[in-house]
């Protein structure tokens, strides 16, 4: 449990809140209370449900990344922020800043798209979420393969440049008032055991060049069996 406060919220207060709505918590576990875990495996698979009864189809595809504390993350976080994300409302068309979105956008491939890395405490699931009608399905998993491909053997230093730019945009923005901050303040405590300030943040990403990136996602996109989730047309 994490007891979080942002804002104008003195310590001592929030002390006195604490003991009085938690006090009568125990510390104390018995033997059998918290079970010990075995490493979680993953394994490559598939799952389809049709159901003509939508219009588009939903795809998520995914491959095992890392933990939450593990260091590849960051340069992980910069490869997504540079195949970025998508929606047909946005404006610029082909003229997107990402290669993907341009992409879908010139050929009206989806609806939308979302990369995504979610990390849990050994292992995690990177990959991306499309939205697209039945007969681009193909043609949305061959170029987001290309694109892992291309982050694996011909990232650029622009092309790196740009996602760690976005990557620092997405890190600050989000904490955009009191509520999303403790949410920030009680995830740091739970997965790394610490908040580790923004310009800890801003030093990691700072040494991600394009050799990192290439060799990092080398490890964790080629040749490696992806997750497949699928519902609707």
């Amino acid at each position: 449990m994490v007891l979080a406060a942002a804002g104008g919220v003195e310590h001592r207060q929030l002390v006195d809140l604490a003991q009085k709505h938690f006090s009568s918590i125990s510390g104390m576990y018995t033997e059998d209370a918290v079970p010990t875990l075995a490493p979680c495996r993953f394994t490559g698979s598939q799952i389809c449900h049709r159901d003509d009864a939508l219009p588009l189809a939903h795809v998520a595809i995914a491959v095992e990344g890392p933990g939450w504390a593990n260091p590849d993350n960051v340069a992980l976080q910069v490869a997504n922020a540079m195949i970025g994300h998508y929606d047909c409302t946005y404006g610029g068309s082909m003229h997107l800043s990402s290669p993907l979105a341009s992409v879908a956008a010139a050929n009206k491939l989806c609806q939308s798209f979302q990369t995504f890395n979610i990390c849990y405490a050994e292992t995690g699931l990177l990959g991306a979420h499309f939205v697209c009608g039945s007969m681009n399905i193909d043609d949305m998993v061959f170029f987001l393969q290309g694109q892992w491909m291309r982050l694996c053997t011909s990232a650029t230093e622009s092309d790196v440049r740009r996602g760690k730019n976005l990557l620092r945009n997405a890190l600050v923005s989000h904490l955009d008032g009191t509520t999303p901050v403790c949410e920030d303040i009680g995830r740091s405590l739970l997965t790394y055991g610490r908040r580790i300030p923004l310009a800890e943040w801003e030093s990691r990403i700072a040494e991600v060049d394009a050799h990192v990136v290439r060799e990092v996602c080398s490890r964790y996109f080629y040749d490696q069996c992806p997750a497949v989730a699928a519902v609707g047309k």
